[in-house]
This record gives structure tokens, C-alpha cells and sequence, in this order.
């Protein structure tokens, strides 16, 4: 059955033009009902451009006036900018749940919503719109780590909060337990505590409060602590963390996969030996970059809120758009959510 998403047409760093292409990508290779939220008179004539020989596809504009740009302030946006991209396909999700889990989504609907925008503005306008599930304090952004398994991990929170206590960690937990399992297909993932070492001793105040807790819940599959290189051996499904942290690993994983790319690419160039080299081995470069490229995973989920917001990178292109958009969709068809809610009433002991 086709679900509806809507994107933010006027987000990233080259709006609209990855957004439109995106959109119809989505729809040609996955069935998905587009809808691109932006000004009619910027989005038009490129969308119809676009759709020259393929007018079949579901993509539509919903119209709106004003978009949040990376320079805004995002609290001061939000509540200004009442008709920006964000609020309005936001809107679309929350009338939306009305109608969910059977995604027949009427106008003004849709069941998720992609951004590549200003991820502060898109955290707070989601927060205000769809409100937060039961049992969930603060919202956590999470993001899809590459590992030598060829299976990926779960990294969170990763910005939406610069300051966490151990109750939002243990909620963060059950949160990426619930994604990793329902999306990911990750069986019985297994969940882990970012912190400085694996004793029980090690890490900060925050680290050592919240370790217990995590040992406590049920239905859950509790590693213990880990450590940074965790993240990418494939010892651990999902990692916790609060927002500072994970936004400083995540940042610096970037960092080192873009050193790594450039340095082999740069050294297979070097020499006339090392060129025949890298024609041999094309293929396996190509699978290497590939398993580095962030578009290959569309965005990070909002975990927490009361419907299904996915942020993508603001460089992102048709390709990540496309993705972030199929995000959106199997987040919102494996019903996660509703899941986090039974898990959070269910793992977390009483008082």
C-alpha cells in the first residue's frame, strides 16, 4: 500500500532542486506518495520539468510561504515563521495519525516527514507539533553507524540534547532498542552505554547513575558499558549516550571517514603501479565508499515524538533525499512509536 511523506521542499543547502529530484526518485523506486511542501511558484515549474516524461508519478506540492534557513535562529523561526515548510508538513503528519496504520491518507495527510534543514528548527517545530509520546521526556536524535560486520548500528542521542539525566538515557535506550528491532531487523539488538571503558566504574557521574537503571529494564538486552571503537567493530547495536557526547562522535567519525576516502583515493593515484591497482580493485573502492557514504542511510530518525520525523545531512542530495524519504516510510509502516510507548510502560520498573 503507498504511504504518504511529505518533505521539506526549501531544506538543504541546494533546495529545491535535490528535493525535487529526490521526491521522484522515491516515488519511481519505492511507491511513495511525495509531497513537497514549499512556495508553488519556485516548486512548479522545476517539479514539472522534472516530470516531463513521467507525469504518472505521485509527487504533489503542498503549498507553503515561508521556509527556515540554517541561518535562523531556530526557537525565534519556529515561532515566527507560522507557515514555514516544517510547520506545515508537520501539520500533515499530525492529521495523519488519525488515519494510521492504514496510511489511506487523505489531503492535508501524510504518515511521516522528511528534512534536510535546520536541524534545531525541525526538533523544536516537531516537539510543538506532533507533541511526545508516553513516557518520553525529551526527544533523541539518532543516527545509522557503518561496522566491519556489514551490519549497521544505532548512535544516540546524537544533538537534540547538549544535557541529559539518566532517566532520558534509559528512555534513549528503549527508544533505539524498539528502531534497531523494527526497522533495522535487528534481532534482539544489543544495547550498550557509551562511556570511557567497559568496567562498571568507569565514565562520569552520568554514566555511572544511569548504569544501573539500564541493568533494571526488561526486555531489554543490556550489554554494559562500551567505548568508542564499539561503535564500528560491530560489538554493540545501539549505543547511548547524551547529545554532547554523541554529537562529538558523530562529527569525528565523519571527520575520519572523509580522511580515510581521500587518503586511499589520493594514494591509489600516486603511481602508475598504484593506478593499474585501483582499476583492478574499482569495485571493492566503490563498496568501500559506499559503506562510508551517509546518503546511502537518508537521515537520522527524531526518536520521542508523537509521529515520524526524519533529519537528513543539509549537503544532502537527490540520493540521500531519496533515502531519507524511504526512511520515513519503513519508520512509519513498522509502527515504532506505539511500540516505544508498550516498551517504556512494560521495561521500566515502578517507583
Amino acid at each position: 500500500m503507498p504511504i504518504d511523506i511529505v518533505v521539506d521542499a526549501m531544506g538543504s543547502d541546494k533546495a529545491p532542486e535535490p528535493e525535487i529530484r529526490g521526491a521522484i526518485l522515491a516515488a519511481r523506486h519505492y511507491g511513495v506518495r511525495a509531497h513537497l511542501a514549499g512556495p508553488e511558484d519556485i516548486l512548479r515549474p522545476i517539479l514539472r520539468q522534472h516530470l516531463k516524461h513521467q507525469q504518472h508519478l505521485p509527487v504533489f506540492i503542498t503549498p507553503a510561504s515561508e521556509w527556515i534557513t540554517m541561518d535562523d535562529k531556530a526557537a525565534q523561526a519556529v515561532r515566527t515563521k507560522r507557515d514555514s515548510t516544517m510547520r506545515v508538513g508537520l501539520k500533515m503528519v499530525r492529521e495523519g495519525l488519525a488515519s494510521h496504520p492504514s496510511h489511506k491518507h487523505g489531503p492535508g495527510q501524510a504518515a511521516g516527514f522528511f528534512t534536510a534543514g535546520n536541524t534545531g528548527a525541525a526538533m523544536a517545530t516537531a516537539k510543538m507539533v506532533l507533541g511526545m509520546l508516553s513516557g518520553v521526556d525529551r526527544p533523541a536524535l539518532a543516527t545509522i553507524i557503518p561496522t566491519i560486520r556489514g551490519i549497521p548500528s544505532l548512535l544516540l542521542d546524537v544533538g537534540a540534547n547538549v544535557d541529559s539525566d539518566p532517566d532520558n538515557l534509559v528512555q534513549f535506550a528503549v527508544m533505539g532498542h524498539m528502531y534497531a528491532q523494527n526497522v533495522l531487523r535487528i534481532q534482539n539488538p544489543r544495547v550498550g552505554l557509551l562511556s570511557i571503558g567497559e568496567e562498571d566504574s568507569k565514565g562520569n557521574t552520568l554514566t555511572r547513575d544511569t548504569l544501573p537503571l539500564l541493568r533494571a529494564l526488561k526486555g531489554i538486552n543490556f550489554i554494559g558499558n562500551v567505548e568508542g571503537r564499539d561503535l564500528f567493530n560491530g560489538h554493540c547495536d545501539v549505543s547511548v549516550c547524551d547529545g554532547f557526547v554523541g554529537n562529538v562522535a558523530l562529527k569525528t567519525s565523519e571527520g575520519i571517514a572523509k580522511l580515510v576516502s581521500t587518503s586511499l583515493r589520493e594514494a591509489l593515484k600516486s603511481t602508475v603501479t598504484s593506478q593499474v591497482g585501483a582499476l583492478l580493485s574499482r569495485r571493492a573502492f566503490d563498496d568501500f565508499k559506499k559503506r562510508l557514504d551517509y546518503s546511502e542511510y537518508g537521515g537520522a530518525p527524531l526518536l520521542g515524538v508523537r509521529g515520524v520525523c526524519i533529519v537528513g545531512h543539509g549537503s544532502s542530495n537527490e540520493k540521500a533525499i531519496m533515502n531519507g524519504i524511504r526512511v520515513a516510510a519503513e519508520f512509519a509502516h513498522a509502527e515504532v512509536n506505539s511500540g516505544i510507548e508498550a516498551a517504556l510502560r512494560e521495561s521500566i520498573p515502578a517507583d
